[in-house]
């Protein structure tokens, strides 16, 4: 199902099942995985690889050059994995050196004029509200909630299951199970709702409740506040992740 006025460069590689709408343009190095849809005056570019049915809205971008001024040329790269969505105006840029990626998993819900700039990192399971912006280099974890109007600093990091609320500007790193907000964003609790749609048993929740507390409301420095931590709450898989994320962080954690 191609419209006959869609543009698609003849080395470009359309999977079965694909639906191109009216007036999308593929580029040379694209390839489309199966049964992936293209509305229409939809502009894939650059080298670019999606996976199976991604579902891509009117007047979205992806692969295009990152607007990153230190791009002096080279192959650069957008991969996306399986059944997205990304709704109009959306943008995804590809990555700035050489060799590198941008890159987005699987089944993320990606909102109306969200951008995506070059050589992010996402996970699987994550929903950008309109209008939210992620600067270069950020990663962002699996099952994590970005609200609109949100902006997040480059080289920043949002944990898994970690929310942000709207119109927050996040300049350090949120820890997974967090919610932020504000201007700048401060970590005012866990996501309880997130955990209990992700199925977090409520032991996890319950240590994860004394961990927010220890970490940001004892007025301890990170380093004591983390040994505090694994010193008085249970060796669970959630509490491991949470205190190697923090101990890794490089730009602090948004407290």
């Amino acid at each position: 199902m191609v419209h006959p006025t869609a543009i698609i460069h003849p080395r470009a590689r359309i999977r079965a099942g694909c639906d191109i709408g009216p007036y999308c343009v593929i580029g040379e190095h694209v390839v489309l995985g199966d049964q992936c849809r293209l509305h229409s005056h939809v502009i894939i570019d650059g080298h670019t690889k999606l996976g199976k049915r991604n579902e891509i809205f009117p007047f979205a971008s992806i692969g295009l050059k990152t607007q990153d001024l230190k791009w002096k040329g080279g192959v650069t790269r957008v991969e996306v994995g399986d059944e997205n969505t990304f709704r109009e105006y959306v943008t995804v840029h590809s990555a700035t050196g050489n060799g590198e990626v941008t890159r987005v998993g699987s089944h993320n819900h990606i909102l109306a004029y969200c951008h995506i700039a070059h050589n992010c990192t996402l996970g699987d399971h994550i929903i950008m509200s309109n209008v939210a912006t992620l600067a270069g280099h950020v990663t962002v974890g699996d099952y994590a909630v970005i609200g609109g109007l949100a902006a997040i600093h480059q080289f920043c990091r949002i944990g898994r299951m970690a929310m942000i609320g709207g119109c927050s500007k996040v300049v350090q790193d949120v820890p997974p199970f967090m919610m932020a907000d504000g201007n700048p964003a401060e970590t005012r609790t866990i996501n309880k709702i997130g955990m209990e749609r992700n199925g977090v048993s409520e032991k996890a929740q319950g240590a994860l409740r004394q961990a927010y507390k220890i970490l940001f409301r004892e007025g301890l420095t990170v380093r004591n506040a983390v040994a505090q931590v694994e010193k008085q709450l249970p060796k669970l898989e959630e509490i491991r992740h949470l205190v190697q994320f923090v101990r890794s962080s490089e730009r602090g954690i948004s407290k």
